[in-house]
């Protein structure tokens, strides 16, 4: 998945006519980084790609992330049981007062 990441994000860079090191300088990382981000390696931080997609005006598409959340609504539409809460504990009988309250009586 980084791979293919990696891949689409070099094309856009291409398609735009930019360098690695215009890209690189504009995000304020290393030629290196980018490179290893462009390759798709698993190291990169999230907030790197953040920054070269910014840098090529692609930051918009961070909205379409997890926006059609099949599982979420395949799990939602079967209706599982919610969870099921503890009793809660018993209470005294006989309305007793607290030892503390009976002290001061």
């Amino acid at each position: 998945m980084t791979v293919e990441l990696g891949e689409r994000l070099r094309l856009a860079r291409l398609r735009r006519r930019l360098t690695a090191e215009t890209v690189a300088a504009r995000a304020g990382i290393s030629r290196m980084t980018l490179y290893r981000a462009e390759s798709g390696e698993t190291a990169v931080a999230l907030g790197t790609y953040v920054r070269v997609l910014a840098v090529l005006h692609l930051e918009k598409d961070l909205a379409l992330v997890a926006k059609d959340d099949v599982v979420g609504r395949i799990l939602q539409d079967n209706a599982l049981p919610a969870r099921r809460r503890r009793a809660p504990a018993a209470k005294p009988v006989g309305g007793a007062k607290p030892k503390s309250a009976q002290a001061s009586s």
